[in-house]
């Protein structure tokens, strides 16, 4: 078969659905290089109490992990039973070695259009959601806030029109 005539699920191997297994049977990969604080965990945990579970842990056919693992531990802290998983079968086990790197390192090398994050957290704010939920540090959400404070100022000053005086000169 040529090139031109596999499907993009043939060209590009992809999950095919979102399954729900026990807690239990999932099983931490043990050489992984990405390290969880307390903090963080709790932090995720906070995000799946208030917002669900909405990114699936990714396993191999025997339940190892293969990106997760955060979630993982989030779970376990909130004392699930069963999560969201989706099982990469189509990786071999050098490709599954070489995926939870890029897909951590991959992750981080995204960045914010500061200007937008600033303007969607005054937004959250404003409808009351606990922006300690989203994972910024106080330090982070109080730079970002001031900085959306200051367009919202700087857009109202842009917006005065002054009245034409009683008497042109």
């Amino acid at each position: 078969m040529r090139t031109e005539e596999l499907t993009n699920s043939q060209r590009y191997p992809m999950a095919q659905h979102i399954e729900h297994r026990p807690l239990s049977r999932l099983i931490p990969w043990a050489k992984n290089a990405r390290t969880h604080s307390d903090a963080q965990v709790a932090q995720i945990a906070g995000s799946i109490a208030a917002f669900g579970f909405n990114a699936p842990i990714l396993i191999d056919s025997k339940g190892n992990i293969i990106a997760g693992n955060g979630r993982y531990l989030a779970a376990l802290k909130l004392g699930l039973e069963m999560v969201p998983v989706v099982v990469l079968d189509h990786l071999s086990e050098i490709q599954k070695r070489a995926y939870i790197l890029a897909d951590n390192k991959l992750a981080e090398l995204g960045g914010y259009d500061d200007e937008l994050l600033a303007i969607q957290l005054a937004e959250l704010r404003d409808a009351d959601i606990d922006l300690q939920l989203l994972g910024f540090n106080n330090d982070e959400l109080r730079v970002l806030l001031a900085d959306a404070e200051a367009s919202n100022a700087d857009e109202a000053e842009e917006e005065e029109i002054p009245e034409p005086p009683a008497e042109p000169v």
